[in-house]
């Protein structure tokens, strides 16, 4: 009788202590004025990353992603994303894995959170060290007008830890790209960007995109009615989240070897519509 007792009053602790953290979530998820949550990860679990809610994308590890990147992206290795103490943790390690010296991990919502016109909040935390290349971004989900940059991104995020003070958020189309020297953008003075965590957010709808840090807003891209080649803005896009090592952007100062391995720290993500 004495074990039962025990062993109910554990279950209650539990469920109260299960119930208390649904709530706490809950509170924390509530919505900007104007705003309806429609998805979100709040990471209150342990282990890989959702996969209901989750892809691993691998499918660029031969070509480098476009971006002559130096990292294997892996799929369902807990060294490389790990969902523990209420964040996720998406980790770069330095090892010899098919022809790269890196690996680390790219998550995508890819048909199982496509938006058109949204709002997406991340609180996360940089790595620092040169050679980290951590993003937060936006790719159409079918790609109706064509392959990059016809299709559009949207860089809600970006961080290269050979400049650890500065965040940018930026938007690629046929017409304005950094292929040929168009792209459209803007930087952000942060110098917590790799001790603290912040919330990056990006507001998306058919008029233009304003990104912001901790809810001040630093760019707006804006609709300008010159058709899909500027604007192809109007189709549904799923989010990416990655550590990316070296490439064109991140590997401009190279890597230091050093100081891995590397943790880019996602404490929630959360997605509003209207």
């Amino acid at each position: 009788m004495r074990n039962l007792f025990i062993y109910t009053i554990m279950i209650l602790l539990f469920t109260n202590c299960a119930n208390s953290k649904k709530q706490k979530a809950e509170n924390n998820a509530e919505a900007p004025e104007g705003w309806q949550l429609v998805w979100s990860d709040e990471f209150d679990y342990s282990g890989l990353p959702d996969t209901t809610r989750w892809n691993f994308d691998t499918h660029g590890n031969s070509w480098g992603w476009g971006n002559n990147e130096a990292q294997w992206y892996t799929a369902g290795e807990l060294k490389n994303s790990m969902v523990s103490d209420g964040t996720l943790k998406i980790v770069a390690v330095r090892e010899s894995i098919s022809d790269k010296n890196y690996s680390s991990a790219r998550l995508t919502t890819k048909n199982k959170g496509d938006w058109k016109y949204c709002r997406v909040e991340v609180r996360a935390k940089m790595p620092t060290g040169r050679g980290t290349w951590p993003a937060i971004w936006m790719l159409p989900t079918d790609r109706a007008y064509g392959g990059w940059p016809k299709c559009g991104e949207i860089d809600i995020m970006e961080h290269v830890g050979f400049d650890p003070d500065t965040v940018f958020s930026t938007v690629h189309t046929e017409k304005f790209n950094h292929m040929i020297g168009t792209q459209v953008g803007k930087k952000m003075g942060l110098p917590t960007a790799t001790t603290e965590f912040h919330v990056y957010t990006a507001e998306w709808d058919e008029n233009e995109i304003r990104s912001y840090v901790d809810g001040v807003h630093y760019f707006t891209f804006k609709n300008n009615g010159e058709g899909i080649e500027a604007w192809p803005f109007d189709q549904p896009f799923h989010l990416i989240v990655n550590l990316a090592i070296g490439g064109g952007l991140g590997g401009q100062k190279g890597i230091d070897d050093s100081l891995f391995p590397h943790t880019f720290e996602i404490d929630y993500v959360r997605v509003y519509q209207q």
